[in-house]
C-alpha cells in the first residue's frame, strides 16, 4: 500500500462511494424499520379503546402517532447511517472536510435507498402490519362505498312500520319501496348525488335535494317536510365527515414529511460520526 505524503492509498484510489457499506446500512435500516413499526402498532392498539373512559384521547393519539413516525424514521436511519460510515474505506489522505461531506452523502444515500425499498417492495407487508388487529374492520369497510352510511341514514325506516313505506303514487320522480327492499341502482344513484357534497366546494343542487326528499318520503313513509330536513342533515353530516378526513390526511402528510426529513438528517449525522471513528485510531492505547 502506498503511504507517502501527497499520494493516495489503495483505499483512496477507488471510488468515493462505498456501495458495499451503503447496502449494508440500507439492509439494517429496512429491517429495523419493520421491527419498530411492528412494535409501535402493538403499543398503539394497547392504548386505544372504543370505550369513552378508557384509552387515550384522539388528540393525544394523533400527536403520539406523529411522534412515532419520527421515531420510526430516525432510529433505523441513525443505525443504518452509522454502519455505512463505519464500514466504508478509511480515506486516509482525504481532507477532513471532504470526508465529512462523503460520510454525510453516504448516510443520505442509505436513507434514500431504504425509503425506495420500503415504498417499492415492502408496501404490502407494511400495510398488513399497520392494519394489524383492524384487518377485519378494514375488510368490512372495503366492501362498502364511503357514501353508503349516508344512504342508509336517508332511507332508514321506522321498525314499527315493518320496513314498509306508506302508500305513495308511483311516478318516475317518486321511487317507492317494494317489500321493504330498495333497488341497488337507486342506492347507487343516491350515492352519486351525495358524492359532490363531500368534495371541497361541492354541493347538492336544489333539484337534487328535492328529488332526494321525495325518495326519502316514499321509502321511509315520513312527511315531505321531515324528509327535506333529513336530507339537509345528512348532507351537512357528510360534509363535516369529509372535512374531518381532509384535515386528518393533511396532518398525517405533514407528520410524514417531518419524519422523512428527520430520518435523512439522522442518517447523515450518524454516518459522519461512524466515518470519523473509522478514520481515528481511537482503539489504540497510548
Amino acid at each position: 500500500m502506498i503511504t507517502e505524503a501527497g499520494t493516495n492509498t489503495l483505499d483512496d484510489a477507488h471510488s468515493a462511494t462505498s456501495w458495499k457499506a451503503i447496502l449494508a446500512g440500507t439492509v439494517v435500516a429496512v429491517a429495523l424499520t419493520l421491527l419498530v413499526v411492528t412494535f409501535g402498532v402493538g403499543v398503539g392498539f394497547s392504548v386505544v379503546s372504543p370505550w369513552a373512559d378508557q384509552g387515550v384521547s384522539s388528540t393525544t393519539f394523533t400527536i403520539a402517532a406523529g411522534v412515532f413516525l419520527i421515531v420510526v424514521a430516525m432510529i433505523p436511519s441513525t443505525i443504518g447511517g452509522y454502519i455505512a460510515g463505519r464500514l466504508r474505506s478509511r480515506w486516509q489522505t482525504v481532507h477532513e472536510h471532504e470526508r465529512h461531506f462523503r460520510d454525510s452523502a453516504h448516510g443520505l444515500v442509505v436513507w434514500a435507498l431504504a425509503m425506495v425499498v420500503i415504498a417499492g417492495f415492502l408496501s404490502g407487508p407494511m400495510t398488513r402490519i399497520l392494519s394489524g388487529a383492524g384487518a377485519a374492520a378494514a375488510s368490512a369497510a372495503a366492501k362498502s362505498a364511503p357514501t353508503d352510511i349516508y344512504v342508509d341514514q336517508l332511507l332508514r325506516t321506522d321498525p314499527a312500520q315493518g320496513g314498509t313505506a306508506t302508500a305513495a303514487p308511483t311516478t318516475p320522480t317518486t321511487p317507492t319501496a317494494t317489500g321493504g327492499q330498495f333497488a341497488a341502482g337507486n342506492r347507487a344513484e343516491i350515492s352519486r348525488i351525495l358524492a359532490p357534497s363531500m368534495i371541497k366546494g361541492g354541493t347538492v343542487s336544489d333539484p337534487d335535494k328535492a328529488y332526494l326528499a321525495k325518495v326519502v318520503a316514499a321509502r321511509s313513509g315520513i312527511p315531505q317536510a321531515q324528509a327535506e330536513q333529513r336530507v339537509n342533515e345528512v348532507i351537512n353530516e357528510a360534509k363535516s365527515a369529509a372535512d374531518a378526513a381532509r384535515k386528518s390526511a393533511a396532518k398525517f402528510s405533514l407528520w410524514l414529511v417531518a419524519s422523512m426529513l428527520a430520518g435523512a438528517l439522522a442518517a447523515s449525522v450518524a454516518a459522519i460520526e461512524g466515518g470519523s471513528l473509522r478514520n481515528r485510531e481511537w482503539y489504540l492505547t497510548k
